[in-house]
C-alpha cells in the first residue's frame, strides 16, 4: 500500500511567474483590478479578501453586497430591461457577435484571470475561452431564427391561423460557481440577455473578477447600461432576495444548494434550472484503442484538477485489458506536471481553496485508512503552494470509503474491474447522480450502444467530456440528483422566454353555425377531423 510520488516541475518557475505583488500576474494592474469592482451594484457590505490559489497572497478585497443591494440592482435591471426586450433580436445579437471578438483580444487577460481566481492550469483556461466564444458564436447566430415569430398548424387548415411567440421572462437571476469562471461565469448569461431579459448575477466571492471583466467587455460590445448587474456576496446573505426577485433562476453549484432552490423557486411559482453535483463514471470498454483512451482518461480526471462537475471519478476497466491499460494510464498520471505558473507549462494546477484540499485530502485518507491503494499520488504538495494536491489514483475502493459514492470535486479517481458490458453499465448506473460519462471502444455500434444505457445527461464516446460539452447545439445537463432542466441547444435559449400562442381564426367561429344544431354540428366536425386523418394532417 506504497504511495508514488507525481512528477512535477520545480516551484522556483512558478515562483518567478507568479511575481510578489498579492500572488497575481502583472497583466492584473492595480488599475484595471479598481476598474473590476466598481463594476458590483452598489456594494454597501464588508469587503473580504480573496487569495490566490497559486500562492495564498492576496488579490484583491472585494466589496460585498447587501440584500437592499440586490433589491436597488433588481430594481435598475427591471428598467433598463423593458428598452433591452425592445430591441430586435438581431441587434441583440450583434452585440454578440463583437463580444466574441473582444474575448479573444483579451484572452490573455482573462486567462490570467482566471487562473488568479481558480488557480487551473493555463491549458484549462484557455479552453474556457475558447469555450465562450463559441457561446457567443452559437447564440447569436440562432437567436433570430429561435426568437422570429414562428406560424403553427391550426385546427381548422386555412381558417386557423396560429402564431407561436416567445417573450422575455423579464429578470433572470443567476448564480455561478468559482470552478469555471468563464464558462460558467458567462455563458448562461449570453442566452439569457439575448432572450431579452435583464440578468441579476452573483459570481462566488473567489471567482467574481472573471465575470466582471465579461460585463466590461459585453459593454464595449454594446450592452445597455443596467441590463446585467453583478452582486457579490455570500449565498446566506443575499441568496434569498435573489430569489425573490427572479422571473427565472438558473443555478450551478451543489446538489443540496439546488434542492433548496428549486423549492423556492417552486413555492414562487418560478421555473429554474440547475447543474448539480456529479460522480461520473468513465468506461473503458476491452476493445478500446489503448492509446486514445489512456490520453483522454487522463483528461477525463485530471482536467482543471478534478473541480469539474463533468469530470470523471470512477473509471470502470475491463478485466481483459485491465493488465495493459492500467499501468499505462498510472504512468500518465505520473507524468503530469503540476504547479504554478501563468503560462503553458503545467499540466494541472492547484485546487481552488483550502476546503477543497480538506475534502480531497478527508476523502483519499479514509479510503486508504480501510484498505485501498494508492497507484499515484495521494499527498498534497504544500511546496508548490497552498492548496496543491497531486492527482491520485486508486484502486480497491469499497463501498464503505466514502470517495466510493460522495462527490470528490479533485483530483482523485477510482479504478474498477469488470467482465461485460452489463456489469460496467449497472456499476456505472448504480448511483443518485447522473451528470456526464464517457465510453471508450473501437466499435462504433458497440460504443454509441452502451452509451445509450448509461443514466447520465452527456455521454462521450471516445472522448472525455469536450465533445458532449462543446456541441453546444445539443442539450446539456443532469439526471437524478445531478439537477434540473438543460442548458445549451435550442432550450438553452427558449428556457428564458415564455412562449405564446395567438390564434386568428377567419370567417367563421368555431360553433354552430346559425340553423345548424349542435348535434349536426358535432357530426359535421367528427366527418371533418376523420377526413384530416385520412388526409395526413396533424
Amino acid at each position: 500500500m506504497g504511495q508514488t510520488t507525481t512528477n512535477v516541475s520545480s516551484s522556483s518557475s512558478s515562483t518567478r511567474s507568479l511575481g510578489r505583488t498579492a500572488g497575481r500576474p502583472a497583466s492584473l494592474t492595480t488599475s484595471l483590478l479598481d476598474r473590476l469592482t466598481a463594476l458590483i451594484s452598489n456594494p454597501s457590505g464588508q469587503a473580504v479578501k480573496i487569495i490566490a490559489p497559486f500562492s495564498g497572497e492576496a488579490i484583491v478585497e472585494l466589496p460585498q453586497c447587501t440584500a437592499d443591494d440586490v433589491l436597488s440592482a433588481a430594481s435598475e435591471a427591471r428598467e433598463a430591461q423593458l428598452d433591452w426586450a425592445r430591441m430586435d433580436v438581431r441587434s441583440r445579437a450583434g452585440v454578440f457577435l463583437r463580444l466574441h471578438d473582444l474575448v479573444f483580444a483579451n484572452s490573455e487577460t482573462l486567462m490570467d484571470l482566471i487562473q488568479a481566481e481558480n488557480g487551473k492550469a493555463r491549458r484549462d483556461a484557455f479552453l474556457e475561452v475558447a469555450d465562450i466564444a463559441n457561446t457567443c458564436r452559437y447564440y447569436a447566430r440562432k437567436a433570430p431564427g429561435l426568437l422570429d415569430p414562428n406560424s403553427r398548424r391550426g385546427l381548422i387548415p386555412m381558417l386557423t391561423s396560429v402564431t407561436e411567440l416567445h417573450h422575455p421572462k423579464g429578470l433572470v437571476t443567476i448564480i455561478s460557481p468559482w470552478n469555471y469562471p468563464l464558462s460558467l461565469g458567462a455563458g448562461d448569461t449570453i442566452p439569457a440577455l439575448l432572450a431579452g431579459n435583464a440578468v441579476i448575477q452573483k459570481p462566488d466571492n473567489q471567482t467574481a473578477l472573471t465575470t466582471l471583466f465579461m460585463l466590461e467587455l459585453m459593454t464595449q460590445a454594446g450592452l445597455p447600461a443596467g441590463v446585467w448587474q453583478v452582486v457579490t456576496g455570500r449565498g446566506s446573505a443575499i441568496g434569498d432576495t435573489l430569489l425573490d426577485v427572479a422571473d427565472y433562476v438558473m443555478f450551478t453549484g451543489s446538489t443540496e444548494s439546488g434542492r433548496h432552490i428549486a423549492a423556492e423557486a417552486g413555492r414562487r411559482l418560478v421555473d429554474c434550472s440547475a447543474e448539480l453535483g456529479g460522480k461520473n463514471p468513465v468506461l473503458i470498454l476491452d476493445d478500446a484503442n489503448l492509446d486514445r483512451a489512456v490520453e483522454g482518461a487522463v483528461r477525463a480526471c485530471f482536467s482543471s484538477s478534478g473541480q469539474l462537475c463533468i469530470s470523471g471519478e470512477r473509471m470502470y476497466v475491463a478485466d481483459a485489458i485491465w493488465d495493459r491499460f492500467v499501468p499505462r494510464f498510472v504512468d500518465a498520471v505520473k507524468a503530469l506536471r503540476i504547479g504554478g505558473s501563468y503560462d503553458f507549462e503545467h499540466n494541472m494546477g492547484s485546487l481552488t481553496s483550502e476546503s477543497q484540499l480538506r475534502t480531497v485530502e478527508t476523502h483519499v485518507e479514509d479510503a486508504v485508512s480501510k484498505g485501498a491503494k494508492v497507484l499515484a499520488g495521494g499527498k498534497a504538495r504544500p511546496d508548490l503552494g497552498p492548496f496543491f494536491y497531486e492527482p491520485t489514483v486508486l484502486s480497491d475502493v469499497e463501498e464503505s470509503m466514502t470517495c466510493f459514492a460522495e462527490e470528490t470535486f479533485g483530483p482523485v479517481v477510482s479504478l474498477y474491474r469488470f467482465k461485460t458490458d452489463d456489469e460496467a453499465i449497472a456499476a456505472a448506473n448504480d448511483t443518485t447522480y447522473g451528470l456526464n460519462s464517457s465510453v471508450w471502444s473501437s466499435s462504433p455500434t458497440r460504443g454509441r450502444a452502451v452509451a445509450a444505457r448509461l443514466k447520465t445527461g452527456t455521454v462521450n464516446v471516445n472522448e472525455a467530456y469536450a465533445a458532449a460539452w462543446g456541441s453546444i447545439d445539443a442539450p446539456m445537463g443532469g439526471m437524478g440528483a445531478s439537477g434540473i432542466g438543460r442548458r445549451h441547444g435550442e432550450g438553452g435559449l427558449l428556457k428564458y422566454t415564455e412562449s405564446q400562442t395567438v390564434a386568428y381564426q377567419r370567417m367563421m367561429n368555431l360553433a354552430p353555425p346559425l340553423g345548424l344544431g349542435d348535434e349536426a354540428f358535432a357530426k359535421v366536425m367528427s366527418a371533418a377531423l376523420k377526413v384530416m386523418k385520412k388526409a395526413g394532417l396533424s
